[in-house]
């Protein structure tokens, strides 16, 4: 038992404390001291086991605290006298306050002394005392100095002295402090940050210890700031435990943490195998897996640390339907469209995350989120069904879009579309756009159903007017179409895409009549079919740095105003880049077209190839080269040859291009490749997030007679 006493000198205390059946304890304090025996003793004998405690003898008695401490009011008497009561102090303040000339006792008496008169007031200025320059404390000077850890930053992946140094408190002070104890936590701070790199690569027993010395120079500096650093011994797995139910298969968890006894205790190691199990668990059909808060258990003596992880597994699942809620841009049908995964497939969360980014892609949701519920329907093979809830918050559906460029002989073009993404549910949107431009003026409206009927497959219906003044030819065009394509986004870029459509134009066109000798207004009415097939292998659709492009184009077409005059219109391109390094990209690109079925005259002109501008050789003006008529412009061909070379280099979100453009257009249907032109310049870029805005410069080699100097084209996403 152990016993605490409590012994007072200003009051006598007896306490008593109630035996064990006692229902509690009694504390007793008397204020009267009783007079000392003669020979009184302080310590009381222990009382037996279970006995009552006695009261003890006082150590100081009343007759020797008379004698030694004299009584309260000896000197004054006031001071004996018993205090007045609260009420009765407010009343004599009260009374005191109300007698004129008198002073509160409670007041100060500076306070109610009449101020001085304005005249009388000192206003001098008041100096405050200026440092002596004398006693301005230096400025201290210092050198960082790490021994001790090369050893340890040797024996691990991972640079410690790199980590340390983007880190440190002394290395930010540039090795200026502005004076000791300054000096002094900062090597407090980086011997902490030392101890954490360690710790976090498995030397948890590391030292650090810190010391300033002062250099021999005469005023002292630099100082060097040392960190002494004693890494000991390295930490290690003696075991790895993992606490889960089994999986399916066998082993999964296992696999795939990548932590092996024996094996430095390396946090960075630890959290990405964790990491793994996380990833993993949902992409095998477990969509409630969580790993639980890990234990390393380390033994000082055989530097082992053995380390244990919970997991739980949740049900195996399968996916079942779809829930939507919230505030919908569509329901779970449309849903079920953009999906990737069928009923009944085995749970797989990268499905999960590609329905996700699919409906981010379709532009109608401020936010959207998919995740399972479990439903507790069990299959026969254990499994459970789970439904996924796709939490909806529709954004605005409206969307205004301006775009601009210029091209020598395109002249300035400026467009302008006004779209609602979702007039007609699920993703039927309606287009209306506008083009002003020097050369060109046109509208349209359009009806685009995105993912119809199937994921990323888009039905377009539309019509449009197009005015068209260029030196090759004037139209006035009307146009009716329809088109089924899968195609690439910005968002989504597909390797194989192809296209299907269906139009019929009238046009009122004026270009040279050979047989009049004079230009001429003709009219025709085409119909005809459209078919495009595209391999994409490059890294992005609009600033591709390697990889390569095909396409095909095929328009069977007819003219339709006097019987019917069938013929052929087909186009083949073709693109690759190749990365020099990891800013220069080289590309090149070709492009072959012919017309099979009709001859020139009998063909619309905006139906003809041309070559020349921004988008085909660049030094020459837009529709330029092919042939030409008597007055020297351009009448368009039955078949062109183009190619192109470019060397990209980028640095930040700027660039430069060098480029080498040549082509032709030819009168016969099938390209001969003879009398090429040939143009070069300089580009401009600026990367932005959904493309390069582009500024071209070309001049023509071997310039001609007519054909400008320089040429400038400024547009948004590369050349090709």
């Amino acid at each position: 038992m152990l016993r605490t006493c409590l012994l007072a000198r200003a009051a006598a205390a007896a306490i008593t404390v109630l035996g064990p059946g006692a229902a509690q304890a009694q504390v007793m304090v008397s204020h009267e001291r009783p007079a000392c025996p003669p020979e009184a003793s302080t310590v009381a004998p222990p009382p037996p086991a279970g006995a009552d405690l006695q009261a003890v003898e006082p150590i100081v008695c009343q007759d020797e605290l008379e004698r030694e401490a004299p009584p309260i009011g000896a000197d004054d008497p006031a001071l004996s006298q018993p205090l007045e009561s609260v009420a009765e102090f407010e009343a004599r303040l009260r009374a005191v306050e109300a007698r004129p000339g008198e002073v509160a006792p409670t007041a100060d008496p500076e306070l109610v002394q009449p101020l001085p008169p304005l005249n009388q007031f000192d206003v001098r200025e008041v100096e405050l005392a200026q440092p002596d320059p004398a006693e301005a404390v230096a400025e201290l000077h210092y050198v960082m100095r790490i021994e001790g850890l090369e050893g340890a930053d040797g024996a691990t992946e991972a640079d410690l002295v790199r980590q340390f140094q983007a880190l440190s408190a002394l290395r930010a002070g540039g090795g200026k402090a502005a004076n000791e104890a300054m000096l002094s936590a900062r090597l407090t701070e980086d011997s902490k940050l030392i101890q954490r790199i360690l710790q976090s690569e498995g030397w948890y027993d590391a030292k650090i210890d810190t010391r300033i010395d002062r250099s021999p120079a005469a005023d002292g500096q630099p100082v060097n700031a040392l960190l002494l650093v004693s890494a000991g011994e390295r930490y290690k797995f003696g075991s790895i435990a993992v606490q889960a139910d089994g999986t399916v298969p066998a082993g999964l968890i296992d696999k795939n943490l990548a932590l092996q006894v024996g094996e430095p205790i390396v946090a960075q190691r630890i959290q990405g195998a964790e990491a793994n199990v996380a990833v993993v668990l949902p992409q095998e059909g477990y969509p409630f897996a969580a790993v639980g808060q890990r234990d390393v258990l380390l033994d000082p003596e055989t530097h082992f640390g053995d380390y244990t992880l919970p997991v739980t597994l949740g049900p195996r699942a399968r996916f079942g339907g779809f829930r939507t809620a919230g505030e919908l841009a569509f329901g779970a049908r449309h849903v079920e469209v953009l999906a990737r995964f069928d009923r009944g497939e085995l749970y797989d969360s990268r499905d999960v995350d590609d329905l996700r980014q699919a409906l981010v892609g379709t532009g109608l949701f401020s936010t959207v989120g998919v995740e399972p519920e479990r439903t507790g329907q069990v299959n026969p093979d254990g499994t459970e069904t789970v439904t996924m809830l796709v939490t909806q918050d529709a954004g605005p559906p409206r969307t205004l879009a301006a775009g601009a460029g210029y091209g020598t002989g395109q002249g300035l073009r400026v467009e302008g579309s006004w779209t609602h993404r979702n007039l007609f549910r699920p993703e039927g949107a309606l287009v209306a756009s506008a083009l002003a431009g020097t050369e060109e003026q046109g509208a349209s409206l359009v009806f685009r159903r995105s993912n119809a009927g199937k994921r990323d497959r888009t039905f377009q219906a539309g019509v449009e007017a197009l005015r068209s003044r260029y030196d090759a030819f004037d139209a006035l065009t009307g146009r009716l179409f329809v088109r089924l394509s899968y195609d690439s986004t910005p968002i989504w870029r597909k390797t194989l895409t192809w296209g299907l459509g269906a139009e019929v134009l009238g046009t009122v066109e004026e270009d040279f009549n050979f047989a009049l000798g004079e230009r001429d207004k003709r009219k025709f009415l085409i119909g005809g079919l459209s078919g495009q097939l595209g391999l994409d292998k490059t890294d992005s659709l609009l600033d591709p740095t390697k990889g390569f492009r095909a396409q095909i184009l095929a328009q069977p077409e007819g003219a339709l105003s006097d019987g019917f005059r069938p013929y052929l219109r087909s186009q083949l391109d073709g693109s690759a880049y190749y990365p020099v390094g990891k800013s220069v990209v080289l590309a090149g690109r070709a492009r072959v077209g012919t017309t099979l079925g009709i001859d020139r005259f009998e063909l619309a002109p905006s139906r003809r190839f041309y070559a020349g501008g921004g988008g085909s050789v660049r030094g020459f003006g837009f529709q330029e080269l092919g042939p030409k008529d008597p007055g020297g412009r351009p009448i368009g061909g039955l078949s062109l040859t183009e190619a192109a070379a470019e060397v990209r280099y980028r640095f930040g979100d700027f660039g430069v291009v060098g480029f080498v453009d040549m082509g032709q257009v030819y009168e016969q249907r099938v390209p001969d490749f003879r009398g090429l032109r040939t143009g070069a310049g300089i580009g401009g870029r600026y990367h932005t997030n959904f493309g390069p805005l582009r500024v071209d410069v070309a001049t023509p080699l071997g310039r001609k007679q007519g054909e400008s100097r320089f040429n400038i084209y400024v547009s948004i996403g590369q050349a090709f």
